[in-house]
């Protein structure tokens, strides 16, 4: 399984840009998908996350600023992000916990993608 994300880049305060991360590879269901970032000098957090059912949970700073969004169809999740801030710059990586079928039986993996760089700068 694989996970590949696409999307990041430069842009001005207050502009917009949307991730995307498409999942392949053996898959039988995806359930929760999310998206985290990790700033220099700082831990790794959550920005969004995703059910299966289309349930969503969004950290504080970028409510009402970020929305995220599934094709379950397509095994892919997107960032829409915008009115961006300097303090938005990070790397962005998506996750998802996918099942597959292995070793007789279905289990439940998370995977991580390789991440995207964001970067909010005049």
């Amino acid at each position: 399984v694989q996970l590949v994300e696409s999307g990041g880049g430069l842009v001005q305060p207050g502009g917009s840009l949307r991730l995307s991360c498409a999942a392949s590879g053996s898959i039988f269901r995806i359930n929760v998908m999310g998206w985290y970032r990790q700033a220099p000098g700082k831990e790794r957090e959550l920005v969004a996350a995703i059910t299966s059912g289309g349930n969503t949970n969004y950290a504080g700073p970028v409510k009402c600023r970020f929305t995220i969004s599934r094709d379950n169809a397509n095994n892919t999740v997107y960032l829409q992000m915008n009115s961006l801030k300097p303090e938005d710059t990070a790397v962005y990586y998506c996750n998802a916990d996918i099942v597959s079928w292995d070793y007789g039986r279905y289990n439940e993996y998370r995977y991580w993608g390789q991440g995207t760089q964001v970067t909010v700068s005049s």
